[in-house]
């Protein structure tokens, strides 16, 4: 199906352009979130006679967008979560905690905002897209960690998880000293028994 595109769509074009997408996105998404119209010869006359006030009406919302992008840019959202000893959430981060984590910020940032590939797993530092409008996009900082201390720990780069990892390598295997004289094989007699 050919549509009229009224606003910036990512991988699809910008206002006024004409695009051939399939039947099933223009009508489940782009037509009823009001994104584009249906390419037929009215239509085309509509969005010409509307064209200026389309323009001026998106280039509003991107200054808003972009006002709201400096409050935003360079937030680090922390989220505290129970994990595993490898690291593995119990559960996931979703769009819902990201959008919880700004509103407890201040901050007004709407589901359909956050561009989440998918689900947030594991404990660390994940970089998170969020689209204030299609043409502004701000990259955040999700922090997720077990507690409060581990989470100032992977603020300031320490790889909690590897750390974790060396000290139980540490503690874990028994070890002692080798004699450096002994065949292999050999067991060390105990000179203080």
């Amino acid at each position: 199906m050919d549509v009229i595109l009224l606003e910036r769509v990512e991988k699809l074009g910008g206002i006024g352009d004409v695009v051939k997408v399939k039947d099933g996105f223009a009508r489940n998404y782009l037509l009823p979130r009001k994104k584009a119209l249906r390419a037929n010869e009215a239509n085309r006359r509509v969005f010409e006679a509307n064209r200026e006030r389309i323009v001026a009406e998106n280039a509003a919302r991107r200054a808003d967008a972009e006002k709201d992008a400096k409050t935003i840019d360079g937030v680090t959202l922390t989220l505290i979560r129970q994990s595993s000893n490898t690291g593995q959430l119990y559960g996931s981060v979703a769009v819902r905690d990201l959008v919880e984590a700004f509103e407890a910020l201040g901050h007004k940032v709407g589901k359909a905002q956050i561009v989440l590939d998918r689900p947030i797993k594991t404990i660390g530092l994940h970089e998170v897209k969020v689209a204030l409008h299609p043409e502004v996009p701000v990259l955040v900082k999700v922090n997720v960690a077990r507690s409060p201390e581990e989470a100032e720990m992977q603020a300031a780069g320490v790889d909690v998880m590897a750390q974790v990892f060396e000290e139980g390598r540490d503690q874990t295997g028994f070890t002692e000293e080798r004699d450096p004289n002994l065949e292999v094989g050999e067991i060390a007699s105990d000179a203080q028994g």
